[in-house]
């Protein structure tokens, strides 16, 4: 096979990856928008606010170390993750007992007259709920930014992979048509 020959294939391999790392890139950033607008606006749908300084749940911030939060609306996956398991969690576990839904369910059914545990079971089912809804957004959220980081490395991988098919294009081009490999 002739060097020039080989040159020119292995220039058009580079050209072809080049051009499908920025595809790439592209549906990458094309998810990451997807899945943050997404979330934010099913979040702000449901207006969830952290709790103000001096409310009933602002000690659950001071004592995660999240004043920063206080009165701010719940827009992204890492604030629905914070209020799911900072506020949330702790409010139902302060609830139960520390007991899970399905716990305090049995109970409740094995004494359907005590209307108080009955009041707790709907609290927990409640909150483990809205729990679980916060919790989907953050993992939806988390996955964009990791579409967003690979949609980076992509177009970095893209340039890389440019500038040395540029240079396999400058080497062709004085390579010598005799050479043969």
């Amino acid at each position: 096979m002739r060097r020039k020959t080989l040159d020119l294939l292995l220039n058009w391999v580079g050209v072809l990856l080049t051009v499908m790392l920025l595809v790439a890139g592209v549906g990458l950033l094309v998810g990451y928008n997807f899945t943050s607008s997404q979330v934010k606006s099913q979040l702000l749908e449901q207006k969830v606010y952290f709790p103000v300084k001096g409310g009933q749940d602002y000690q659950d911030l001071v004592t995660a170390h999240l004043t920063s939060y206080a009165g701010k609306e719940v827009l992204t996956g890492s604030e629905a993750q914070i209020f799911a398991n900072d506020i949330i969690a702790v409010d139902t576990n302060a609830i139960s007992g520390g007991k899970t839904y399905a716990q305090v369910s049995a109970a409740s059914l094995k004494d359907p007259s005590n209307t108080s545990l009955a009041n707790e079971v709907n609290l927990v089912f409640r909150g483990d709920t809205l729990r679980g809804l916060l919790l989907n957004a953050y993992a939806f959220g988390f996955l964009g930014v990791v579409a967003l980081y690979a949609a980076i490395a992509s177009f970095l991988l893209a340039l890389v992979m440019l500038v040395l098919t540029l240079l396999g294009v400058r080497h062709y081009r004085k390579g010598d048509p005799a050479d043969v490999i």
